[in-house]
């Protein structure tokens, strides 16, 4: 059974990457498919099959900086204030030296 997958920006008349299932079940997504797609360590992909036995992998990015486009909310007071320690900066328990 072949099953084909075009990607994003891939032009269908190039010629296919192939690569070999290891006995662990393990995959190496080829280095131009990796620079092509901007796939780096820790991203995650995602392996769906649909009614035919079709195969499709999307690419789940996981980077740093997940948050940096949220935009912060007020808490209330000057913001200076931390919440969750007010009134406690003293208790070991609340230290962040005590992980």
């Amino acid at each position: 059974m072949v099953y084909e997958r075009v990607l994003p920006g891939m032009a269908t008349e190039e010629a296919p990457e192939e690569t070999t299932v290891s006995d662990r079940g393990m995959v190496t997504i080829p280095a131009e498919l990796r620079r092509r797609l901007d796939i780096e360590p820790g991203d995650k992909l995602r392996w769906t099959t649909d009614d035919e036995g079709n195969l499709s992998v999307e690419v789940v990015k996981q980077r740093y900086g997940a948050f940096d486009d949220f935009e912060p909310v007020s808490m209330g007071g000057g913001g200076s204030e931390t919440h969750d320690l007010a009134g406690h900066e003293e208790d070991p328990a609340f230290s962040e030296n005590n992980r």
